[in-house]
């Protein structure tokens, strides 16, 4: 089983977006027992929130949430990382560069190249758009997807894989 925390600042947008769109995809897929997927903040800002809602209506636009996922989506309350994250998870997957620097503060080495940045899989790699300041949560969303789509194929998963 491969173990991923997906990872950004507040965990109230871009960290659980990637979180239900990563399981919606192996859900789909019908490889979704492969995996275990969580994600989780770099700071205690927004512990215990639930996911911002226009990230919410966002996941909800695309089907995530709806039907398979609800209670997940529902339920999701932020939480910050922990030293104990990189023992238990195989992927530490930022959202973006400053998600990497505030990581160093808990995982000071990664001695285990754990930890990346999701659009570094893809043929554009750099940060993804952090919706809270953009307010543009559909270009976030569609950064998230290619990143996971391109993740799964880095990680041998083609995209019929079933």
């Amino acid at each position: 089983m491969t173990k991923i925390l997906f990872i950004c600042h507040g965990n109230i947008c871009r960290s659980p977006m990637a979180e239900f769109i990563f399981k919606d995809i192996i859900t789909t897929r019908g490889i979704a027992d492969d995996f275990q997927i969580a994600s989780a903040a770099t700071s205690s800002e927004e512990i215990g929130n639930h996911i911002y809602p226009p990230a919410k209506a966002e996941l909800a636009r695309h089907g995530i949430g709806t039907m398979r996922l609800r209670e997940e989506v529902s339920a999701k309350t932020a939480r910050r990382i922990r030293r104990a994250d990189y023992e238990e998870y195989d992927y530490l997957i930022a959202m973006e560069s400053f998600n990497i620097r505030n990581m160093r503060r808990e995982f000071p080495e990664d001695p285990e190249e754990k930890i990346y940045r999701l659009l570094d899989f893809t043929e554009r790699p750099g940060d993804i758009a952090d919706p809270w300041y953009t307010r543009n949560f559909d270009v976030t969303y569609q950064q998230i997807v290619a990143g996971c789509e391109a993740f799964l194929r880095w990680l041998g998963y083609g995209e019929k894989d079933k």
